[in-house]
């Protein structure tokens, strides 16, 4: 038998793959953009600056995407075939764990890998200007590939103990901020107590932030050789290590096994907390199909709307932790602009993968076609899908918008005259675009619930058109006019950024929100009933488009 037959496979369907040369192409795009931005916004600097400022946002930015690589690409690998019973059937060949494994490693993550060995050359620019040497730059792509491998491993070892989509990358997430977050934190916090110099090195070495700050040649070149390389091989012997609990467990969590009595009664108590007992139910159901029967369909689980007051109650004890330890030293502009971002993230973000999810679900197992044969309407579905949303964000966003207005005011009475008024004019944009965002994922979510092909795809497919497009295009039109303003006295001042930035967010989401609504008010019914074609890719649809335009 072939070693590892499914990588051998997995490999040449990749080399005949589209995306395989596209992605690449692209990364080294996006790097070229982002660094040529870089160097326009730090002329006037040396070049000793400038390579150093490119050095370390390009290998900042790539070893990032390395370590949230493994939720995008390998955490619902295994845990989609065991939803879909397809897992089942390979193990009844002559395939053992590691087979499966390392074949849906490779048939998922081959073309991050790609992208991240094109990206790599692109990061030699900084040297050729000097001011980074070539140790700097072979140590951090040997950070980038390791935090690679060990992000991928972790999410197919998650992947082959999950089956649900959503806990498989909640608990990819969470293990890699365990990793790389957490464990120096704790760190940390002994040492504070035990009033230490210094954190001991057990809690750093596994964070591949603490290798990536040790590439560089100051601590390298001191006194953390040593402790640079145990963390490499740390972290890569965990990568193997996840590598084998996932071929150990493949085989055995395929089976829907009899739970235990004590699983049992945890899973009868979790019930009832999310769905209440008999009586609750009843009151709840009747409430929700007075209004619509699509609104129970999407909104029956009561404590989905308790979850996201839990997260905003978790970041009100961080701040009253913060004003607590450092009083007024902790209400400051960048600590609220920080806070009002990481709000607008987790608000938009949680709002897009709520927003199709139930649809897709829906989809993907043969349930919509029988809601659709119902005497409900498209208008019907829509609306109750959109009570269900209320339901859920409705308060949550209020206090969120009443956050920012307290933070616009906040600083208000100490800032000078000058100031008021652009601080003033900025919450009130992102207040304005939160509000139209939510909009457009709403529109866009829902047609990417019908048309993706799991809940995960959606939720990116969303933020992509909505969230990321309206920074890209900024990027750019920034960088033109960083290359106008080389050879003119060209002062646009933060105003004209701003206005650019909300001009750009709102022609997003009414451009992709009105396309998206159009599409689920003629197009729903065409759209479900689709699930086992094959869609054509983007530039033969565009052609396709073109040609039913010329006739």
């Amino acid at each position: 038998m072939t070693f590892l037959p499914i990588v051998a496979r997995e490999l040449r369907i990749a080399s005949r793959r589209r995306s395989t040369y596209w992605v690449r192409s692209g990364a080294v795009l996006v790097v070229l953009v982002i660094g040529m931005w870089l160097f326009l916004i730090t002329q006037g600097q040396s070049p000793h600056a400038i390579a150093t400022v490119l050095f370390g946002f390009l290998t900042g930015g790539a070893v990032l995407y390395c370590l949230f690589s493994g939720v995008r690409f390998t955490a619902d690998c295994l845990s989609e075939e065991k939803r879909e019973g397809t897992l089942g059937l390979l193990f009844l060949t002559d395939l053992k764990g590691c087979d499966v494994v390392f074949g849906k490693l490779a048939a998922t993550s081959v073309n991050s890998f790609f992208g991240v060995l094109a990206v790599v050359p692109m990061l030699a620019l900084p040297l050729l200007m000097g001011g980074v040497t070539l140790g700097e730059f072979w140590r951090m792509a040997l950070v980038a590939i390791n935090t690679l491998f060990f992000s991928l491993t972790l999410g197919i070892c998650v992947s082959a103990m999950c089956r649900s989509a959503r806990k498989a990358m909640a608990m990819t997430v969470l293990l890699i901020l365990l990793f790389t977050a957490l464990s120096p934190a704790v760190g940390a916090w002994v040492a504070h107590v035990a009033r230490a110099p210094q954190v001991q090195i057990g809690f750093l070495l596994p964070s591949a932030g603490f290798s990536y700050l040790l590439a560089f040649d100051k601590p390298y070149n001191g006194t953390l050789t040593n402790e640079f390389w145990w963390s490499i091989l740390l972290i890569h012997g965990l990568g193997w290590l996840f590598l084998a609990l996932a071929s150990v467990i493949a085989p055995r969590s395929w089976q829907e096994k009899p739970a235990g009595a004590q699983r049992l009664r945890w899973r009868e108590q979790w019930h009832l907390w999310t769905f209440g007992n008999g009586v609750e139910r009843a009151a709840f159901r009747k409430r929700l199909l007075d209004k619509s029967a699509y609104f129970w369909l999407a909104a029956r689980v009561r404590l989905k709307p308790a979850y996201l007051w839990a997260v905003l109650g978790l970041a009100a004890c961080v701040w009253a932790w913060g004003i607590a330890k450092y009083h007024r030293d902790w209400l400051n502009e960048a600590m609220y602009c920080t806070t009002g971002m990481l709000l607008n993230l987790l608000i938009k973000g949680w709002f897009a993968s709520e927003t199709g999810r139930q649809l897709a679900e829906d989809r993907s197992h043969g349930a919509l076609e029988m809601l659709l044969s119902t005497p409900l309407t498209v208008r019907e579905v829509l609306r109750g899908q959109l009570l269900a949303l209320r339901r859920q964000f409705l308060g949550p966003v209020i206090v969120v918008q009443t956050v920012f207005f307290l933070f616009m005011q906040a600083s208000f009475e100490l800032m000078a005259e000058a100031d008021r008024t652009s601080w003033i004019l900025f919450w009130a944009a992102v207040m304005a675009i939160m509000i139209a965002d939510l909009a457009g994922l709403y529109w866009v979510g829902m047609w990417q619930g019908l048309t993706a092909k799991n809940p995960n795809r959606a939720t990116s497919a969303s933020l992509l058109r909505i969230l990321v497009l309206p920074w890209v295009a900024f990027a750019l039109v920034s960088l033109l006019l960083a290359f106008v303003s080389i050879n003119t006295d060209l002062d646009l001042g933060p105003k004209f950024f701003l206005g650019l930035w909300v001009g750009l967010s709102l022609a997003a989401d009414f451009g992709f929100g009105a396309w998206a609504r159009h599409k689920l008010l003629t197009e729903f019914r065409l759209a479900a009933a689709r699930r086992y074609e094959l869609r054509p890719g983007f530039w033969n649809r565009l052609s396709l488009a073109g040609g039913r335009r010329r006739l």
